[in-house]
């Protein structure tokens, strides 16, 4: 029997029927069809109320605490650049320019990932992570969650570093979001859920992405390390250790290294021809 995600003491089998998270009966809160959690009802419906008490608390607080920080982040920033006018220096500093990476600039492969292009590319990345974050942090836990999105994040941006134009410039969370999609995918499917609009969701998205002007790569570097971070976490948690799922998930991050090193080492040899 599943445990309440507040209350992991109390066993459920009731799910909030907008993230999906099991909640404990001091947990349900009234909706038009079902119950919500506590942290989808204060975004969903402020007004809302629990069976023993009414919710309080505003949008943004019911957010989960790693999801709200990365959409603060990355929206604080783009606020900057657009105020500032720094919106094009902020890139240049801080994107994915894979020579700027092989000259030693490492830092641009996740910062690059909280900057974006334009107020269209940032609301779609910012209203995909509204609606996937939430739910997966939930779920897996603030640890887990982080090491899923930054992993992913990683993840895009070094198939960008690999195949992409090593004199272009990219921005972007994509590959964190794709990464999410294909979290929310793998672990829905494992709790034997209709996923079906998911998949449609992520076909349309791999199929706008060749469409010219974004970086692929990064789309794809995401979905593929989200995926199997997710297949490692939803594994029989009998079968295999919290100790062993964690170890997993650190050798994608190592291997995610020496594949940067690798191609970091190429770069540097075309810089010195």
């Amino acid at each position: 029997m599943a445990v309440c995600y507040r209350h992991p003491d109390r066993t459920s089998g009731v799910t909030c029927n907008r993230c999906g998270s099991f909640i404990c009966p001091s947990c349900m809160v009234n909706a038009p069809v079902g119950f919500q959690c506590p942290d989808c009802a204060s975004v969903s419906n402020p007004r809302g109320t629990r069976a023993t008490s009414n919710i309080q608390t505003s949008r943004l607080a019911g957010i989960p605490t790693v999801t709200r920080w990365i959409l603060l982040t990355c929206v604080s920033i783009f606020a900057y650049g657009l105020l500032t006018g720094n919106a094009d220096s902020l890139a240049s500093r801080f994107g994915l320019y894979p020579y700027g990476v092989a000259q030693g600039q490492w830092e641009r492969l996740l910062t690059a990932t909280f900057l974006h292009a334009g107020l269209l590319h940032i609301l779609f990345n910012m209203y995909a992570l509204y609606i996937l974050g939430p739910g997966l942090e939930h779920q897996l836990g603030s640890r887990n969650y982080s090491a899923l999105y930054f992993l992913s994040a990683i993840g895009g941006s070094t198939l960008s570093f690999w195949f992409s134009d090593p004199q272009s410039l990219a921005v972007g969370a994509s590959g964190a979001i794709f990464g999410l999609l294909t979290a929310t995918i793998v672990i829905g499917r494992s709790m034997h859920r209709d996923v079906s609009q998911l998949i449609v969701l992520l076909v349309i998205n791999v199929i706008i992405g060749f469409s010219g002007g974004i970086d692929w790569h990064a789309h794809f570097g995401g979905a593929i390390t989200g995926a199997v971070v997710a297949g490692i976490y939803v594994q029989d948690s009998s079968k295999v250790s919290k100790q062993m799922k964690s170890t997993a998930v650190a050798l994608i991050f190592v291997l995610l290294v020496v594949a940067i090193v690798i191609r970091n080492q190429q770069l540097i040899s075309d810089l010195n021809l």
